[in-house]
């Protein structure tokens, strides 16, 4: 690639946004065990990690973790896993509200600025040097319609925008940038700061380069100690990005923090990117941007214009995701009972027909000690049509040796044994087609 710059504006390459269908599987459990209509806030937290293939940008990707748990305790803050290379964490917010109506009646523009008064406070604070994943945020609105498993969603990302914008005076290959000592030495530095699970998911930090070609990798709150120093000094920013003429989203943010923090006007940054998990300072950048932010931006009452919101094919308009197939319980069922017989055919047994399985139709005599075992053994084995027939009563003692009873079905002279077990077998298992004669 040809150097870049040459006093033109700055431009960044948007994040993208991906969602785990188990993101929405557990939001789907929040909402009905949990939260209800209570419409408040949620936590949430991000992954994403470096770009680490040349033609494909790396996504800022919600899983189930994302959210907090589903079990009834009192915390509502998503778990925070640290040390996974993988997975720098980005703080977010979620605001799932009740009705369509209300999804499209969300004032987003404040909502995009109220969470970049937040990235903006930790800067100001000293937060963001100290633990600088918060400088990324990711702010998602929603609307789950649970009857018809429709997801609606929209994405922001916020990013402080400077005033005026950065101009770009240099770009290139971070090979082209560095000698061949100081690439060996810096590729060095930057794998082992991302092979340990103190820094590995460290996403900004600074690179410093000394007379010797020496590279080390810093915390930002050794800046000063830096700059005492006299080495050469990157900025440096784990990037998402792939592209080649444009560094990713994640350096806005990072670039208000070094003006409004150090007050530095020509900044050095080095754009991280991997191959197969080392550092590749051929896909990796190095550029020159100079700051020229008008007077009083930087004061803390001052916050700067947001921006952020995920474009969903060049337009400005949400998403929408149907998961019906694969998030209705009843499928669900259905999914996890033929993956186990898949598994058994895969494995053990090639010649297993499936289909035939499938399509066979059982008439089942008795609905006993036995027979209710060999019920639940026949669906167990992919039978869906069964037909019961036994004119019996449950007994009291029945449930203890006949799995499909319980203290109920032995009430008032009790059911007949073919109603109670179809009623059951149906709990078990809402997919079977079960009659009783």
């Amino acid at each position: 690639m040809a150097k870049q710059g040459s006093g033109s504006i700055l431009q960044f390459a948007p994040l993208q946004s991906s969602v785990d269908e188990g993101f929405w599987h557990r939001l789907s459990s929040l909402k009905l065990n949990k939260f209800g209509i209570d419409d408040s806030p949620i936590p949430i937290s991000g992954f994403y990690a470096p770009c680490s293939h040349p033609q494909v940008s790396n996504h800022l990707t919600l899983l189930a973790e994302s959210l907090p748990s589903d079990s009834n305790d009192e915390s509502t803050m998503p778990p925070v896993i640290r040390g996974n290379r993988n997975r720098c964490s980005v703080p977010g917010i979620l605001y799932n509200t009740n009705t369509m109506e209300g999804f499209h009646a969300l004032y987003k523009q404040g909502l995009l600025k109220a969470e970049a008064m937040k990235i903006w406070e930790d800067i100001h604070s000293g937060k963001a040097v100290e633990d600088c994943a918060v400088l990324s945020r990711v702010l998602l609105i929603s609307f789950a319609d649970l009857k018809k498993w429709n997801f609606h969603y929209w994405f922001a990302f916020p990013a402080l925008a400077l005033d005026p914008p950065a101009t770009l005076v240099d770009l290139r290959p971070a090979s082209q940038w560095f000698t061949l000592e100081e690439a060996e030495s810096v590729s060095a530095a930057c794998n082992e700061w991302r092979n340990s699970s103190v820094t590995a998911d460290v996403p900004f930090f600074l690179v410093s380069i000394g007379s010797d070609s020496h590279a080390a990798v810093k915390h930002l709150k050794d800046l000063e100690a830096c700059q005492r120093d006299g080495q050469k000094l990157l900025f440096a920013f784990y990037d998402p990005c792939h592209l080649p003429n444009n560094p990713g989203w994640p350096l806005r943010n990072f670039l208000a923090l070094i003006s409004a923090r150090w007050n530095l006007k020509t900044v050095r940054f080095l754009c991280y990117r991997e191959n197969r998990g080392f550092a590749d300072l051929n896909l990796s950048l190095v550029g020159e941007a100079l700051i020229t932010v008008q007077q009083g931006w930087r004061e803390q009452q001052c916050v700067p214009n947001a921006v952020g919101w995920e474009l969903n094919k060049g337009r400005k308009v949400p998403r929408c995701i149907n998961l019906a197939k694969s998030m209705d319980p009843t499928r669900l069922a259905i999914s996890a009972a033929d993956l186990n017989l898949k598994l058994m055919r895969w494995r053990a047994l090639p010649s297993l027909n499936l289909e035939i399985l499938f399509s066979l139709k059982c008439l089942l005599l008795g609905a006993g000690t036995l027979g209710c075992q060999v019920a639940r053994m026949l669906m167990a084995w992919g039978v869906r049509k069964i037909t019961l027939l036994d004119n019996g009563r449950v007994a009291m003692s029945n449930p203890l040796r006949q799995s499909l009873y319980t203290l109920d079905d032995c009430l008032n002279g009790g059911d007949f044994k073919a109603t109670a077990a179809v009623r059951s077998l149906q709990r078990i298992f809402p997919a079977v087609v079960i009659n009783f004669l």
